[in-house]
């Protein structure tokens, strides 16, 4: 994996965790709103509206860099559209750039000792 393939795989696994916070907060916000005074859904609206985008920016350059298949990318789209889907993506993400790690540790020793 190259260091742009990286660099896309960690900007979206950074973002998915603070995506999928603002989403819950902002459905707390909403129901806060319809049972008191009390209303921070633009606030947090425009802060998840934001974390959104980004999400699906990062999304985009992520799969064009890694190549996922459709399959792939699909869920990762589909987890940034749920309540806590986020903190899913968020695991899957690091789990896959450590799996690309041990990965080019070994090719690395594989080169040295061959």
């Amino acid at each position: 994996m190259d260091i742009k393939t990286a660099t896309a795989l960690r900007r979206l696994r950074l973002v998915s965790a603070p995506e999928a916070v603002s989403f819950l907060v902002l459905l707390a916000c909403s129901v806060l709103k319809r049972t008191t005074d009390f209303n921070a859904v633009p606030v947090m609206g425009a802060i998840h509206g934001v974390l959104f985008v980004l999400y699906v920016v990062f999304w985009a350059d992520a799969w064009n860099r890694t190549k996922w298949p459709l399959k792939t990318a699909a869920l990762y789209f589909v987890l940034s559209v749920l309540p806590t889907g986020g903190f899913f993506a968020e695991r899957k993400l690091r789990r896959e750039a450590e799996d690309a790690v041990i990965a080019a540790r070994a090719r690395k020793e594989g080169a040295v000792s061959a």
